[in-house]
Parts: C-alpha cells; structure tokens; sequence
C-alpha cells in the first residue's frame, strides 16, 4: 500500500541523521551529508502532507462524501478524481482557490 511505502521511507529519511557526527567528521563532508538530508527531510514532509490527503481521502469514502466538492457541494468529476484521487475540490473551485492564491501572492 502507498502509505506503507511512504512511512518506510520517512523512518528511512530519520535515520540518515543517526550518528552523523561520528561517522563524518569532515566538515565538508558533514556538509553534504546534511544539505541532502534536508533536502530529503522536505520530500518526507511532502510525503507527509500526501498521507493525510490519502487518509482523509479514506474517511470521505467511509463517511459517503467521497467525490463530492467542499466548496460547493457538487460532485467532484470522475476525470478529476482518476487525474487526483484525494481531490477535495472540483475543477471550478480548485481554479477559483489557485486564482486567490496567486493574487494574495501565495
């Protein structure tokens, strides 16, 4: 399942930084090894971020409101939800929500 993979690869990510400074003691070296682990630390956050999606994702399909817009109480088109499954928002309100976004500068 994609949450197990995700969850593998975040306690991946925190044992990066285990011990770091015994096994590296160039400074250079401990550098790079920590600006890819912080790199890798924001891809695990995102991950993070995506996990909830998915798990309210799965509490919507539980609780009969899976497909079926936020916003504006439509249901949420079959093409959206194949392109993005853990889709809250139908086209119209995500575009409207991106169109605010962009004009507070966001």
């Amino acid at each position: 399942m994609r949450m197990d993979e995700l969850f593998a690869g975040a306690n991946k990510a925190v044992n990066v930084l285990d011990g770091l400074s015994d096994r590296c003691p160039d400074f250079v070296d401990r550098a790079s090894i920590e600006t890819d682990a912080s790199f890798s630390f924001h891809l695990k956050e995102r991950e993070s971020r995506l996990m909830k999606k998915i798990s309210r994702a799965l509490d919507k399909i539980d609780e009969g409101d899976f497909g079926i817009c936020e916003e504006c109480g439509r249901e949420i088109s079959m093409e959206r939800l194949k392109a993005r499954p853990m889709a809250t928002l139908c086209i119209e309100c995500k575009r409207m929500e991106e169109a605010e976004e962009k004009n507070r500068g966001l």
